[in-house]
């Protein structure tokens, strides 16, 4: 297959940043980064444009790891505690999930986007102390504990009964069920 190289203008997952040069398919680069203003083609004036590209990329990052820093700043200084409704045995109604977490951080004043945080095994269900981890920047990533309590007091459950049965009594054997037994034939 036919490659050809691309300066790209705009990240794109998995195949590069702003300011790189770029090896992918020829079809890829025809049909869709050339056409939708992801990429230009390499050639003298362009390489000018990828330098300048480059030196405001490099600015953007510093950026953005300055604002990654002070938000992990913030919301490690935050502390989590859900309410929940429980049922007997303190089974919560309904988990905890992403954004129930995002919501309580924004009740708090620090704004995070919902795809920066991940629970572990999905929304949490049970009741104590669980931790959600936030990735800030490629970087900064850190683990944000919170905590889930009743709201209203847990009642245990009651062990159900057994009947008492007579020991004494020797159990019927049950007969062994008869194995598929073809009809007969007349």
């Amino acid at each position: 297959m036919a490659t050809t190289e691309v300066l790209l203008i705009k990240p794109v997952d998995g195949l590069g940043a702003e300011g790189e040069k770029v090896r992918v398919k020829a079809g890829y680069a025809r049909n869709y980064l050339l056409p939708q203003g992801i990429a230009l083609p390499v050639n003298r004036a362009n390489q000018r444009y990828l330098a300048a590209l480059a030196k405001a990329r490099a600015a953007r990052e510093a950026r953005d790891l300055k604002s990654a820093q002070d938000l992990a700043a913030k919301i490690q200084g935050v502390s989590l505690t859900f309410a929940v409704k429980t049922g007997e045995g303190g089974k919560m109604f309904g988990a905890i999930s992403v954004s129930e977490i995002v919501g309580k951080l924004s009740e708090q004043g620090v704004e995070v986007e919902r795809r920066r945080v991940h629970l572990g095994q999905g929304p949490v269900k049970l009741l104590g102390k669980h931790v959600a981890h936030v990735k800030l920047h490629p970087t900064i990533s850190f683990e944000l504990p919170f905590e889930i309590v009743s709201e209203n007091p847990i009642v245990e459950e009651a062990p159900a009964e057994e009947e008492s049965r007579d020991d004494d009594k020797p159990r019927k054997a049950r007969r062994p069920k008869k194995e598929g037994k073809a009809p007969k034939a007349e």
